[in-house]
């Protein structure tokens, strides 16, 4: 894993897991694992093997492969190299809390670990600088992703000059990349949620393939699209309900559009622009 996907600057629990992580070759299974394992740091030296494997909802003897993988023994000697290296207060006891509530204090977690990742602004100021500079700029999203790349389109056509936004799959989906690269496009936005369909992972190739740097927002530095990503920047999903949920993902991509403007020096004039057109035609009602 390349320096850009080890976004996280601090000294966090999360921060170390990761880089235990770094550098090893992870089946599907194990980077589950270890997506799980990231995902819940402060809990992870605590749990048991059997808590981990339902956590990340893989067999228990799958944990204790994993374990081997990074070189242990087995889990309890991972488990106690993590109580070392990794200290942390159990979570508070949530064992009144139903299943909804489950959910959004699952999501908090999650944007707690994304604002530690973002101690180290390095890396989403790099995207942002790579993005504006992109002209065209082609978004990608496609299925459970679609949403987060209409929505980062719609803002960012507000204040960069030629956003295309790639969020219907299918066979015209790499004519449309190489209309893009024709036209000028350095750069490629692409969210990537679970489950991850195998499209995506042929269109980011594609794309590499085609001379543009690909900016990936996923749900874990072990996503399937790391491998096709120059620059991969993490915000967990919640797990908790029937859908997956994506207020990180969504979050991040504003964090994105913000670094953007910071590198379009007519950001604020296009803006400025836009909310008189709107006053004019009456657009909104405030």
């Amino acid at each position: 894993m390349s320096a850009d996907r080890n976004t996280s600057g601090t000294d966090s629990p999360a921060a170390r897991l990761q880089a235990l992580f770094e550098g090893h070759r992870l089946t599907p299974t194990q980077r589950r694992i270890a997506h799980s394992m990231v995902r819940r740091a402060a809990d992870v030296p605590f749990l048991s093997s059997v808590e981990l494997a339902e956590l990340a909802g893989v067999s228990q003897p799958s944990v204790t492969r994993f374990a081997v993988a990074l070189g242990f023994d087995g889990y309890p000697a991972l488990r106690r190299h993590l109580r070392e290296v990794a200290p942390a207060e159990p979570a508070a006891d949530t064992a009144s809390y139903n299943e909804y509530q489950e959910a959004v204090e699952a999501e908090i977690e999650n944007l707690r670990h994304l604002a530690e990742v973002l101690a180290d602004p390095r890396p989403v100021q790099r995207a942002g600088r790579l993005l504006a500079a992109s002209r065209p700029l082609p978004v990608l999203g496609l299925r459970a992703a679609a949403s987060q790349a209409y929505g980062f389109a719609y803002f960012a056509a507000k204040v960069h000059p030629d956003v295309r936004l790639l969020h219907e799959g299918g066979t015209m989906i790499q004519d449309r990349i190489d209309a893009a690269v024709r036209a000028g496009a350095t750069a490629l936005l692409c969210f990537a949620l679970p489950r991850h369909p195998r499209e995506v992972v042929d269109t980011l190739g594609f794309a590499k393939a085609a001379g543009l740097t690909v900016v990936t927002v996923a749900d874990s530095a072990f996503a399937p699209v790391a491998k096709v990503s120059d620059l991969l920047l993490p915000a967990a999903v919640g797990t908790g309900l029937a859908f997956d949920t994506a207020c990180a993902p969504m979050l991040l991509g504003r964090v994105l559009l913000e670094a953007m403007c910071d590198d379009l020096p007519d950001a604020q004039a296009r803006l400025e622009e836009f909310d008189a057109r709107a006053a004019a035609r009456g657009l909104f009602t405030e």
